[in-house]
């Protein structure tokens, strides 16, 4: 199944405390829950004034519903083609 990296802006994401993460965390996964299977998320990351998260779900219509049902922003959605590390310049 496809692997999707989603990014949202959300201004402040770098200083929302642990509750607040853990806030939108359960609402993340209560609405992932209620979509079925289907869709997995994998982790995010939270920088400055965004929080990248990286998915894996059957197409970017279901990460794009996702994100309309729990009321986050879904500013792109990329399909991820490869994974590049420092091993592959060996």
């Amino acid at each position: 199944m496809p692997k999707y990296v989603i990014e949202r802006s959300i201004p402040g994401a770098g200083d929302l405390s642990r509750e607040q993460l853990q806030g939108i965390s359960q609402t993340s996964c209560g609405v992932r829950a209620g979509m079925g299977p289907q869709i997995q998320w994998l982790h995010s990351y939270v920088t400055g004034d965004k929080i990248y998260c990286l998915y894996i779900a059957p197409d970017e219509a279901s990460i794009r519903e996702h994100a309309s049902r729990g009321g986050f922003p879904a500013d792109s959605v990329a399909e991820v083609k490869g994974i590049i590390d420092p091993t592959t310049a060996e």
